[in-house]
This record gives C-alpha cells, sequence and structure tokens, in this order.
C-alpha cells in the first residue's frame, strides 16, 4: 500500500513515518513538503496524511484537486484546531486529526483509513472474463476463494454463492493473472490470501470451512508471502 504524507513540520513528517513504520512495515510512504510538489508527483496513493495549514496551497485544496485523479483515495487530514473539520468532511475526508497527534489516536485512525483503503482499492481491480461452455462470466479477483487444478481443466471456486465454474486454463497461467494476492500453495491449488483463516503444516483453512493442501516444500515460502500479504494490507502479526 501506497501513502502520502503532505506536510511542512519536520517533527509530524517524522512521527506519521515512524507510526506508519512501526504498525504496517511493508507500507511505503512518501513525504511531500508542499501541496504543489503532492500534486506535481502525479502518483496515485492509496491513502494521503494532509496538514491543512501549509504554505502556497493549503492540504484541502490540494485534496480538492487530487480527487480528479484518484476519487477513491483515502484522505486524513491534520491540523492545529477544529476550525477547517467542516472543509476537510466537504472534500470526502475519512477522519480528521488535531495536532499535536496522539499516538493512540493516530494508530486507531490509521488501522481503519489502512482497511478502507485496501477495500476501495479491492474494487478498482480489473474483472476478470472467462469463457466456460459457451458462455462468459466476469468475475471480480477477490470473489475468487481458491483454484483446483482438474488435469487439462480448472475449478475455480467462487465464495459466498459456492459457484464453481471449469474451464480450459493452465495453473501457471492464472497464477500470472491473478497476481500477488494469490498463492500456488501445492501443484493443484492456488488460494486467495484474502480468504485465509488460518494454516497448518500441510494445509490452509478457508473463510467457508474448506481446506486446500500445502504442500511441504512451499510451506515456507507460502509464510512469509501471507506475512508479508498480512503487513501490507495493514494487519497484525503477533
Amino acid at each position: 500500500m501506497e501513502i502520502a504524507i503532505v506536510g511542512d513540520e519536520e517533527f509530524i513528517q517524522e512521527q506519521v513515518c515512524s507510526s506508519i513504520k512501526s504498525k504496517a512495515p511493508a507500507c511505503q510512504a512518501e513525504v511531500f513538503a508542499t501541496g504543489e510538489d503532492f500534486l506535481a508527483a502525479g502518483h496515485k496513493f492509496d491513502l494521503a496524511f494532509l496538514d491543512i495549514q501549509l504554505g502556497g496551497m493549503n492540504g484541502i485544496e490540494a485534496a480538492r484537486i487530487y480527487q480528479r485523479q484518484q476519487e477513491d483515495a483515502v484522505l486524513v487530514f491534520l491540523a492545529d484546531s477544529r476550525e477547517y473539520a467542516y472543509e476537510a468532511f466537504d472534500v470526502s475526508a475519512f477522519d480528521y486529526l488535531l495536532k499535536p497527534i496522539e499516538e493512540q489516536k493516530f494508530m486507531e485512525v490509521f488501522g481503519r483509513a489502512v482497511k478502507e483503503a485496501a477495500m476501495r482499492r479491492g474494487h478498482r481491480q480489473d474483472k476478470i472474463l472467462i469463457r466456460a461452455k459457451g458462455k462468459n462470466f466476469t468475475v471480480h479477483r477477490e470473489d475468487i476463494l481458491y483454484i483446483e487444478n482438474r488435469g487439462k481443466k480448472v475449478e475455480i471456486h467462487i465464495a459466498e454463492s459456492g459457484e464453481i465454474i471449469e474451464i480450459y486454463a493452465t495453473m501457471e497461467e492464472l497464477t500470472r493473472k491473478l497476481g500477488e494476492g494469490f498463492y500456488r500453495c501445492h501443484r493443484g491449488y492456488l488460494v486467495n490470501m484474502a480468504h485465509i483463516a488460518g494454516y497448518g503444516a500441510d494445509s490452509i483453512s478457508l473463510g467457508s470451512g474448506e481446506e486446500v493442501c500445502l504442500s511441504k516444500k512451499r510451506h515456507s515460502g507460502f509464510v512469509k508471502r501471507y506475512m508479508q500479504y498480512l503487513q501490507k494490507e495493514g494487519g497484525e502479526v503477533v
């Protein structure tokens, strides 16, 4: 997850960066001293912390312009008083933090903001068009529970509905197409990490109550990738 920190107070920059690193070390944070620099970067961030009182363009003005290029970005404003709260929420602020920032309050807001950003990012992801048995199916990546190898065919198991779509494809092809949110935990299974409820030495438990095989040789690689996934999505590893 990519995060922007927009503010000209060095202490606040360091505090926010340090808190983000301690809570979610896999997140990437970039600091901008002005709203102009933030906009000039031309980058789409999942989450942005914006100080309202900036030299030149203020944080709310910068946010209003930024929303034109990233309308579903999660915006958290920082301010010395509640004076600008109405204006901030007028540009769909996710939250509004008063300075000096209380560490506990920041962590609480940050945790919620990361979850919200992950959800919005998921909705932005491309849908997948699947052709099977003369029909076309449009499936969201997030709705795929796991994929099972069936020789020359694969079965795509859909969460919630329990539907199974059978198509001609290879596991290698689908692993590349679905990307980093999925892991090939066994030569016969490709699992969506968003639906993992737990794992053991030789199996992975899913939120649906089902289990898929976890091969011995892929176990350590899976654990590493799953921990990275949890940290990137704002989860805590204890």
